[in-house]
């Protein structure tokens, strides 16, 4: 089954990350399409002895067979310092630091583009922005402390006038029942029927305006 050549730098892109999962160092990929017949994509994986060698050929076969994607033909098979995979438009060179010396490497594929194959961070989210601040907060705050001072406004006057109500129903009580102790009693008897007139109305006037201050005085030890 034949690869397609679209898929071919997504195979590229993951020889490489599977040599970079197995500590390759380096790990290189070059774009080779339309300059080169063998591949369109090259890629370079450096290990640091024949073992790590074997472990990133066998990883990058692994993950490229994850993909349903096989290599077609192998060359250094026996050898422990050099393997190349094909994969139809992707070359893959597994190689130690003595045969990138040896064969110089960087310089063969120097002249070709590299190509980005690590994956980017994922950019940080943003913290929303802050929602606005509601303007009727305020003029509703104001309208509620208006609220509540009214009814302490409304007490205290109450508190006020209840004093001055008193005083002016003594005055007139106190002229009534001396008019009415004039006409009625006789001269003798006009101080002490006076008096006891007096008390009683008095004590009578008291008692109802002190009932009618009296809630205005509660609600404004409440509030």
């Amino acid at each position: 089954m034949s690869i397609p050549k679209s898929s071919f730098k997504k195979i590229a892109v993951i020889a490489a990350r599977a040599g970079d999962s197995k500590k390759a160092d380096p790990v290189k990929v070059y774009d080779l399409a339309g300059k080169s017949t063998l591949a369109d994509y090259a890629v370079l994986l450096g290990a640091e002895s024949a073992p790590h060698l074997e472990a990133v050929e066998e990883e990058v076969s692994k993950q490229l067979k994850g993909e349903s994607v096989y290599c077609l033909h192998k060359d250094g098979s026996r050898s422990k310092t050099w393997k190349v995979l094909d994969y139809g438009g992707v070359l893959v060179h597994v190689y130690d630091s003595k045969a990138a010396e040896f064969y110089a490497i960087d310089k063969v594929y120097g002249e070709y583009k590299p190509v980005e194959w690590e994956e980017k961070p994922a950019a940080p989210a943003q913290a929303p922005a802050p929602a606005p601040k509601a303007a009727a907060a305020k003029p509703a705050k104001k309208a509620a402390t208006a609220k509540k001072a009214a009814p302490k406004k409304a007490a205290k006057k109450a508190a006020k006038k209840a004093p001055a109500k008193k005083a002016a129903v003594k005055k007139a009580v106190k002229k009534a029942v001396k008019k009415a102790v004039k006409k009625t009693a006789p001269k003798p008897a006009r101080k002490a029927a006076a008096k006891k007139i007096l008390k009683k109305a008095v004590k009578k006037v008291v008692r109802k305006v002190a009932k009618k201050a009296a809630p205005a005085k509660k609600n404004s030890k409440k509030k």
